[in-house]
């Protein structure tokens, strides 16, 4: 009855164009009346569970810091800032992407966000030099995947909030793999640049060792305010909510002292922040009573007793289960996935003996890679509208594709060794 259930919801999902959250939801509710004997109640206690949690919180306040964030006109001065640093290296400003990308991913914790943010202050900048503009959206496409990573991460807060794991300890454990990431990408472009000049412009404006060092100087006000909210965090001084709270205030201030903020962008960043997080929270709220169900019919441990009886590997799970999230990812957003997913893998994968703080790290990188893949890389939708169509869709995926295999790359070195993720959070909480 159960699959029967769920094959029906998800095709009705699908064919009514319901949205993913409700499909979800109703479908949890179908499994509770009619397979575990009309137990609607237990849906709206764990949904209450859930929502009430203080660490979920921080949810919201994280979205709307990185939302003031973007309207502040903080990605001009930072793009300004980086640029000067890459003039001389192989690749030179199609590096400032990648590294810019990171450093607002770290105050923005969104992928999207990131991508939009950056993307339109240097798409149009890389364009009018002379880059080529294929080459320039697919290193945005990349460099905004690191947004999810980097924390605070939306997609780290919410398996954390969900999957009762330590907060503090997956957002050290992003850092190493975050710097990882964004290094492996900038030996991409020098790679492909030497392989191809002609995707970069001979002139470039040179710069002096003081000019450069003063431009860094100048976006000091961005680096106190990632310290603030991450090392309150890191410190033991705040919770993530506290300092979620604190990064709200102090993205404000630096939006109107620093940046371009009006209170009319300030309402603007919290109306889209609301509208952000009611999307996402439809989407939890649906997948806390789909897990629910599964949970109370004994779904992860019957699947737990029956994968292991195949006699697989923990790392031909782990391969198995990454081929289902790079499927999966060419239908839905990260986010959805993710909550979508976790109520079967998180307690298959602990079961075989992963760590769930990495196993965190590793399924943000799976959904990250769903973020440049077409149909619904959200990523690739960004870049091509703000390329206004000189960049297809299909132009911007064949451009990102290098960067998708260096993702899956990663994840298989974080396999091999697990201490890159695990090193700093050991230190920390030892």
């Amino acid at each position: 009855m159960l699959v029967a259930i769920l094959v029906t919801g998800f095709f009705l999902t699908a064919a009514l164009s319901l949205p993913i959250g409700v499909g979800l939801g109703l479908t949890g509710l179908a499994v509770l009346h009619f397979a575990v004997g009309g137990a609607t109640d237990l849906a709206m206690i764990s949904v209450w569970n859930i929502f009430t949690d203080f660490t979920l919180s921080a949810v919201p306040l994280f979205i709307f810091m990185g939302e003031i964030m973007l309207r502040s006109g903080v990605s001009s001065k930072l793009y300004s800032a980086i640029a000067p640093v890459f003039a001389r290296m192989p690749g030179k400003l199609l590096h400032t992407n990648i590294v810019v990308c990171t450093i607002f991913g770290s105050v923005s914790g969104a992928s999207t966000s990131t991508a939009a943010a950056i993307g339109s202050v240097a798409y149009p900048e890389l364009v009018n030099r002379g880059y080529d503009p294929k080459t320039v959206v697919g290193t945005l496409a990349a460099g905004g995947t690191i947004g999810l990573l980097i924390p605070p991460s939306l997609a780290l807060l919410i398996y954390g909030a969900t999957q009762q794991v330590s907060i503090g300890k997956l957002f050290m454990a992003g850092i190493i793999p975050g710097i990882l990431l964004t290094l492996i990408m900038m030996a991409f472009i020098v790679f492909n640049t030497l392989r191809h000049p002609s995707t970069v412009p001979e002139e470039e404006t040179r710069y002096t060792i003081r000019e450069i060092i003063t431009a860094l100087v100048r976006i000091w006000p961005l680096g106190g305010l990632v310290m603030a909210v991450l090392g309150t965090i890191y410190l033991g001084l705040a919770t993530p909510t506290e300092a979620a709270g604190l990064g709200v205030v102090g993205a404000a201030v630096l939006g109107y002292a620093w940046g371009t903020l009006t209170w009319k962008s300030l309402w603007d960043a919290f109306s889209h922040g609301t509208l952000v997080f009611v999307a996402i929270g439809t989407v939890m709220l649906g997948a806390i009573i789909l897990a629910q169900s599964i949970s109370l019919l004994g779904v992860p441990f019957q699947l737990l007793s029956w994968v292991k009886t195949l006699g697989l590997s923990p790392i031909a799970i782990l391969i198995a289960v990454s081929i289902i999230y790079l499927v999966l990812g060419c239908f839905f957003d990260g986010i959805s996935l993710m909550l979508m997913t976790l109520p079967v893998v998180f307690p298959v994968m602990v079961g075989v003996g992963f760590d769930p703080v990495w196993l965190g790290i590793v399924i943000t990188i799976l959904i990250e890679i769903g973020m440049i893949t077409p149909p619904v890389g959200m990523n690739l939708f960004v870049l091509t509208g703000i390329s206004e169509g000189k960049v297809t869709l299909m132009q911007a995926a064949m451009a990102s594709l290098p960067y998708w295999l260096l993702l899956l790359g990663t994840i298989a070195l974080l396999t091999a060794f697990p201490q890159i993720v695990l090193f700093l959070p050991g230190l920390a909480y030892q």
